[in-house]
């Protein structure tokens, strides 16, 4: 037979504490698995310390810049229209023409004689058929034999406009008001058809090309005022008188020409130039340009803290810059930009900022 086991009250009372100390810890265990714990505030003391100025947005002239030539309003190589010998040059570079006037002469040819000779065989073809169209109403003629005259007739009066413009064409006319600005033949050469005989040019106005890059080109539209920069820092005022409609295929750029009034008469025809087509006021801040960073993400900004003092990084676009200081857009309208500590705090984290109250 089993003798019962006794137990004093001392072991007891050991072995149930021990079962409760073993309960209380599975049971912190358990909570710790299940439970993130709370975060830890850092004293306001230990807080990253910045220094902050406050910048409210200003009108900015916004302006689209490229690069550009400066051309002739009009530009044309005047070239010959019929072989023959330099006989006279009747304007030399440099001189201002009318529309009309002539530039040179060139050697007969015997062009003359050919005029007489078609003036003549038309004189004999008119004849023939008023003669023909009298003996055709008394029925004398056939209508066969007729219409052969009417032929001739049209193909004598097509022989005397050739010989006639012939004639003219020995002395080229300017086509338009202009300067001669080239002149490629001398006295005494001989030319043939197409050779190059002056280069004449229009500057009492001016036509300056550009390529516009396609995701700036919704900001243009014609009439909009350009100043035009020269590289010895002179500049002069246009219109944007033209926007192509279809982009190059190339570049993915679009074509633009802008009107410019020369009374003067400048030599900046064929120069390179600096374009700028004002857009309009937009809000802008001015800064320091030792405030601009890049992001991971290589994106132009400025660090600035928000109202909660955490720290938020702003995308700006720079519109200019100079010795002085930078234009952005992109930041709103009152903004207190980090100036001291920026490249110290990351965007969303809470800082402490010079000067405020805890």
């Amino acid at each position: 037979m089993l003798k019962k086991l006794s137990l004093s009250p001392v072991i007891i009372a050991v072995i149930l504490s021990f079962v409760l100390l073993l309960w209380l810890f599975s049971g912190d265990n358990y909570g710790a698995k299940n439970e993130a714990p709370e975060a830890q505030k850092l004293p306001q003391q230990q807080l990253a310390l910045v220094e902050t100025r406050w910048s409210d947005a200003q009108p900015y002239q916004a302006t689209q810049v490229a690069q550009g030539q400066i051309l002739p309003w009009r530009s044309v190589s005047i070239k010959s229209q019929q072989a023959g010998t330099v006989e006279a040059v009747l304007k030399q570079q440099g001189d201002a023409v009318k529309q009309g006037d002539k530039l040179l002469q060139l050697s007969n040819e015997g062009r003359s004689a050919l005029l007489a000779q078609a003036k003549a065989n038309l004189t004999l073809r008119n004849s023939e058929l008023d003669s023909a169209k009298a003996l055709g109403k008394a029925k004398f003629l056939s209508a066969t034999e007729l219409t052969r005259l009417q032929s001739e007739q049209a193909k004598a009066q097509a022989e005397l406009i050739t010989a006639e413009l012939a004639i003219s064409q020995r002395a080229p006319e300017a086509p338009f008001n202009g300067i001669v600005d080239r002149r490629h033949i001398e006295v005494g050469d001989l030319v043939q058809v197409g050779s190059e005989l002056m280069q004449l040019v229009q500057i009492d106005q001016l036509k300056v090309t550009a390529q516009i890059a396609q995701q700036d080109i919704a900001a243009l539209s014609v009439g909009q005022n350009v100043t035009l920069r020269l590289l010895d820092g002179r500049t002069l005022n246009g219109t944007l008188s033209f926007i192509s409609y279809a982009a190059d295929n190339a570049t993915r750029s679009f074509y633009i020409e802008v009107t410019v009034n020369n009374p003067e008469l400048l030599r900046i025809a064929g120069v390179s130039v600096t374009v700028e087509v004002q857009l309009g006021d937009i809000a802008a801040h001015r800064i320091s340009p030792a405030l601009l960073s890049l992001n991971a993400s290589g994106q132009l900004g400025i660090s600035a803290v928000d109202e909660q003092q955490q720290v938020k990084f702003y995308s700006v676009t720079l519109l200019s810059a100079d010795n002085d200081g930078a234009w952005v857009s992109g930041l709103p309208q009152r903004v207190q930009i980090i100036t001291q500590g920026a490249g110290f705090v990351q965007p969303g984290s809470t800082v402490r900022v010079a000067g405020a109250k805890p």
